[in-house]
């Protein structure tokens, strides 16, 4: 597989500018693959800036190094450069993405991997009649190196995108010169699609569906569920989702639907800038028994409001494993390390003497800054994985992040007693031993919702709740039958989420919320996995070609 990513004039929105594609397409192409394969990708860089790619959701069995998020696994690869990566599949089956991990490049770099069954097996549902990658996104006016610097430069929040995007298209609800390239599926009565949709966006979750039709949700992030039949879904950034599509309209009806995903949010819409917006695509019924293109595509008026908090835990809370005799349950019982994380939106002091640090427009004169366990996590200026290796982390890391939070915390949820809630950078990591059961409950202190993602893994989302986690009764609550199987998990604002995974995948592994910006904050650590006795249970050697810093 070969990936070129080149500067490329694309027009949105009435607007034309230079954007980041691959292979000249954006979205970027599908990768095709069946599960257990072992995919060759070799990554050009033909852009003006250094760029790395995560392949979002592939476990990597003992391969971090092709893993990519940038000064974690990998240094970039630099400008006209370039770099091989070894994409191992296992257990995925389903669909899966892989994006850029630098800066903010992944709004335009991206692209849908699809994991076909193994030869001689099938798909556990219906016959399928065609497959859809439906990528959900945001679109930009400014260029992403814009957007990143002043929020840098300034320390205040990231600009807002100004529209979503289906398909890299915002639909015909915009401007004229965006309707002709609205995207459309052409179905035809009685047949099943298959809608392999990803929420690729930078910002937001987002509520997605079409009119008139019910959607059966089959998998998330490459892992069958049992079957729930919805109104509606709704994604967090960096989710993926399998849904099943009939073409069961009546002969007569309208024959064009909506399909629309709109954004999901929590922070306070009167006082916090957003996009408030919802893209377009359209489902045509294409028999000419059927089609009857009179008048606009129906609007799916069963999507949810923009803050329509109960409407999104209501669709998570049906989500499940499926956990047959193919696909297995195996939620670990006993935990070795419990860890509760914290997550927030905090602040660092403005330094007017730092030339780095010195333009201060966030609130109160300080600079937006985000947390977990109050640390804000500071990227180094090479690689850990490699620092790992060599066993030269000293310098580059510390290996005592908390397994809680230490700071007591006042009832305002303010950390430091008064004033505002200042952190403190730092290069923490949590250091497991081979095979360890671990267990981690994110607590969310922030008015919102937070996607977290750990690199390298598959866990098992055992509980959720509202409030304050309580050691002593919420386990108690835990589905440890059948809970969902997934790489991101979305933890509802003001409230908990309680996870499981086994550390038996050898490795430096990153662990972020996947809203960009508060990466760039700091809402990020590492899990340094140690390697196991045998061979079988050690990190693959360091691959020669790995791209310097």
């Amino acid at each position: 597989c070969y990936l070129q990513i080149t500067e490329t004039n694309y027009t949105r929105l009435c607007h034309e500018k230079s954007i980041l594609t691959v292979n000249g397409q954006f979205p970027g192409p599908t990768i095709y693959a069946r599960k257990g394969d072992f995919i060759i990708v070799n990554v050009h860089n033909n852009g003006n800036k250094n760029i790395t790619i995560h392949w979002h959701g592939v476990d990597q069995p003992r391969n971090p190094w092709s893993d990519g998020p940038e000064f974690i696994t990998q240094c970039p690869i630099r400008p006209g450069g370039n770099f091989t990566y070894q994409v191992i599949l296992f257990e995925e089956e389903g669909t899966l993405w892989w994006h850029a991990h630098s800066d903010f490049d992944r709004a335009t770099v991206h692209g849908a991997i699809v994991i076909h069954p193994k030869r001689g097996t099938t798909f556990l549902f219906r016959k399928l009649d065609k497959e859809i990658p439906v990528i959900l996104g945001n679109q930009f006016c400014l260029t992403m190196l814009h957007v990143l610097d002043k929020a840098k430069r300034i320390g205040g929040d990231v600009e807002p995108s100004d529209t979503n995007t289906i398909n890299g298209q915002p639909g015909d609800m915009f401007p004229l010169c965006s309707r002709d390239d609205t995207f459309k599926v052409a179905v035809q009565q009685g047949n099943t699609y298959l809608l392999r949709v990803i929420n690729a966006g930078l910002t937001n979750d987002m509520f997605f569906a079409i009119a008139g039709h019910r959607l059966t949700v089959v998998g998330i992030d490459a892992r069958y569920t049992k079957p729930i039949t919805v109104d509606y879904i709704m994604i967090a950034p960096g989710q993926t989702m399998d849904v099943l599509l009939k073409a069961n309209r009546t002969l007569g009806s309208n024959s064009r639907y909506y399909m629309a995903a709109r954004t999901f949010i929590t922070l306070p819409v009167d006082t916090i800038r957003f996009n408030n917006s919802t893209a377009t695509a359209i489902v045509e019924y294409t028999d000419s028994a059927v089609a009857r293109p009179v008048g606009p595509p129906e609007f799916p008026v069963l999507l949810p409001a923009i803050k329509d908090e109960d409407a999104a835990m209501a669709f998570v809370k049906q989500l499940r494993s499926l956990g047959n005799q193919d696909h297995p349950v195996h939620v670990p019982k006993q935990v070795d390390e419990h860890m509760l994380i914290d997550i927030d939106i905090n602040f660092l002091p403005c330094d007017a003497n730092n030339a780095t640090n010195k333009l201060c427009e966030g609130p109160q004169g300080n600079r937006f800054a985000a947390s977990l366990n109050n640390v804000s996590f500071q990227n180094p200026a090479i690689d850990v994985l490699d620092a790992y290796y060599y066993g030269s982390g000293r310098g580059v890391y510390e290996e005592n992040f908390p397994n809680k939070l230490t700071v007591i915390v006042n009832p305002t949820g303010d950390i430091n007693g008064g004033g505002p809630l200042l952190t403190k950078r730092g290069t923490k990591v949590k250091v497991l031993e081979y095979g360890t059961v671990v267990e981690v409950v994110f607590q969310d202190l922030s008015i919102e919702n937070h996607p977290m993602h750990l690199h390298g893994f598959t866990f098992y989302v055992v509980g959720r709740g509202s409030g304050t986690f309580d050691e002593r009764r919420d386990p108690a609550t835990y589905n440890l039958i059948d809970p969902p199987f997934q790489n991101t998990v979305s933890v509802p604002k003001s409230s908990w989420a309680a996870i499981r995974f086994r550390a038996d995948n050898p490795g430096v592994w990153f662990m972020h919320c996947h809203f960009d910006r508060h990466v760039v904050w700091g809402m990020d650590t590492m899990f340094i996995v140690k390697d196991g006795k045998t061979p079988q249970a050690q990190m693959l050697p360091r691959p020669p070609n790995m791209p310097e810093c």
